[in-house]
């Protein structure tokens, strides 16, 4: 498989299918950082989707499943831009505070103009909405699907 920017393209294998996102470090250099080093790491290996919402996005990166961890690795400053959440965005999810994005992050299935420029966008899947559109809604959800693997394609 070749990759315009493979150093800066993940491919997530996931339980429904694979999915190809194109990373943004003119956007969010900080957060892409971190997201390609914990790839690395094999950190998102396994971890399940928690927080699936139709219309809206679905929400992985937390190694507990509950929406409530991260990695160990300190919180990233926010890298907020004027980029658009629209289908296909990726983007770090945070709490409250604007600077407590760490490991999760989140695929906009549409548009969702109420979270410009307050989260920190940081790729955009280029491959595979299918599979993501193919995601077990729930809040939690209940028997989630997962990410199988994802790695930074270079690494391939």
């Amino acid at each position: 498989m070749a990759f315009e920017d493979p150093e800066n393209t993940l491919v997530l294998e996931t339980t429904k299918g694979q999915v190809v996102i194109k990373l943004r470090p003119d956007l969010a250099p900080g957060h892409v950082a971190r997201v390609k080093e914990l790839a690395r790491e094999g950190f998102y290996d396994g971890v399940v989707f928690h927080r699936v919402i139709d219309g809206f996005m679905a929400q992985t990166g937390d190694p507990t499943g509950t929406g409530t961890g991260g990695s160990d690795k300190p919180d990233l400053k926010a890298e907020f831009s004027a980029e658009p959440h629209k289908r296909g965005t990726v983007s770090a999810a945070r709490t409250a505070n604007p600077n407590s994005a760490n490991s999760q992050f989140f695929i906009c299935f549409e548009r969702a103009p109420w979270l410009d420029r307050q989260y920190s966008v940081w790729g955009e899947v280029v491959e595979g909405m299918d599979a993501v559109d193919k995601i077990k809604r729930g809040e939690p959800v209940r028997d989630p699907d997962s990410i199988t693997t994802m790695r930074v394609a270079a690494d391939i």
